[in-house]
């Protein structure tokens, strides 16, 4: 895992400011963050550097390498079904978009791929951090952002 460390030692946590919204996206300023800790109730939670915190509600697809080199594992928080999510800790996160249409997509520099899609009737994920950014899926397959003082 060398190449974990240099990417977290040297690329460290973007500041807020350099979250970017697209017309379909928002990129999430959270690379280089690495899990911290990864916890199973209801939901999945990963515990990211910086006091950030991915919760996952829905199923949520866990694949290695390429889209189509291995068949991604369907993990279901709500039913505790969400071992392979260990292979996560320690991972650095090298990309996390969440889409307006409800989808969170985050890329680790094992080669693992996490997507999450909104779900009909609740909040499937939601982003947390430290100083009041909020993301979160909202029922039927939308965005809702929160900053420190206002949501969009």
């Amino acid at each position: 895992m060398a190449l974990a460390g240099r990417i977290s030692q040297g690329a460290r946590v973007s500041t807020e400011e350099s979250f970017v919204e697209h017309e379909d996206r928002w990129v999430l300023s959270l690379r280089g963050m690495s899990v911290t800790k990864i916890s199973v109730d209801f939901r999945l939670v990963l515990a990211l550097d910086s006091d950030w915190e991915v919760a996952l509600e829905a199923p949520v697809n866990l694949s290695h390498g390429t889209a189509h080199a291995t068949s991604p594992v369907l993990l279901k928080p709500e039913s505790q079904d969400a071992a392979a999510a260990l292979a996560l800790f320690g991972a650095v996160v090298l990309s996390a978009v969440a889409f307006k249409s409800g989808t969170l997509r985050l890329v680790f520099d094992t080669g693992h791929h996490l997507t999450c899609s909104s779900d009909p009737s609740f909040e499937a994920w939601q982003v947390t951090g430290p100083t009041g950014w909020r993301f979160a899926s909202l029922p039927g397959g939308d965005l809702a952002v929160w900053s420190g003082s206002r949501a969009s």
